[in-house]
């Protein structure tokens, strides 16, 4: 993924820099574009039109920490997750004038108030996108059949992808910082970056109602900007590599699930 963390970071400069007017009205195709009935399951429902032919964006912030997405042309609804804790979000839609200029067409305030934070962990959201049909979703549930605790579940996928999943080198080099991993794609293409498994790993496990984080950033153990997993086990947060546990498969060498946290710098989680 070294191409596409320079993309990242020039990206992120982007966004510090949008000069952007808030809406005040939502009017015409702005109204009702956010499900307020969903952030009790600490998640931002998005259904927005957004126009092909203008970069629109998604900006959801609390205090000084905020994240940002693309919103997809021709999706009816996409969900977000409320990630930085409880209290107040401010949630954005930003379309681009010109250039590096933004204007922002719609905003609302909300309040987040889980008294358990980890259900944010088991939805459903535009990167980690599953539902009860989808093939990978299927596969988890066949897998883990006859498995009695969360660990022999968890153990189970982590078994099958590390085994079955192949680093993809060619799409490392040419992805952009709109790629977006699809579960059933990296199932049946049996390839995919370390984002889409983490993204399959997360989906898969959230769908057996185990808690589980794609979080972003570096790692002592591979030197370029990484994704991998942490999955609540056991009363605590785990960390799980399947990228890297697959290239050490392949290469016929030592594998352990759970890895050090400390070897592990997060930048985003979702």
């Amino acid at each position: 993924m070294r191409k596409l963390v320079f993309v990242l970071s020039a990206f992120l400069l982007l966004l510090a820099s949008i000069p952007a007017t808030h809406a005040s009205a939502e009017t015409g195709k702005a109204a009702g574009w956010l499900d307020a009935k969903k952030v009790s399951q600490g998640i931002a429902a998005i259904s927005y039109e957004v126009n092909a032919k203008v970069k629109t964006k998604l900006m959801i912030a609390k205090g000084k920490e905020s994240y940002t997405y693309n919103l997809t042309p021709g999706s009816k609804t996409e969900q977000f997750p409320l990630q930085l804790g409880n209290g107040e979000y401010k949630i954005t839609i930003l379309e681009n004038v010109s250039g590096k200029s933004y204007k922002a067409v719609a905003q609302e305030t909300v309040k987040l108030n889980l008294k358990d934070d980890k259900v944010v962990y088991l939805n459903s959201v535009q990167n980690i996108n599953w539902s009860s049909t989808s093939n990978a979703i299927v596969k988890a549930q066949e897998l883990t059949k006859n498995k009695k605790t969360d660990e022999d579940k968890i153990k189970a996928v982590y078994e099958y992808i590390t085994t079955n999943i192949a680093y993809d080198d060619k799409l490392a080099k040419t992805a952009t910082a709109d790629y977006l991993p699809i579960i059933d794609r990296t199932l049946k293409t049996k390839k995919d970056i370390c984002y889409g498994y983490a993204s399959l790993f997360a989906a898969m496990l959230r769908s057996l109602n185990i808690p589980t984080k794609m979080a972003m950033g570096y790692t002592d153990y591979i030197d370029q900007y990484h994704a991998w997993n942490e999955v609540y086990v056991n009363g605590k947060w785990m960390t799980i590599d399947t990228t890297l546990d697959a290239s050490l498969k392949k290469a016929k060498k030592k594998t352990v699930m759970y890895r050090d946290a400390a070897k592990y710098t997060k930048s985003k989680q979702y």
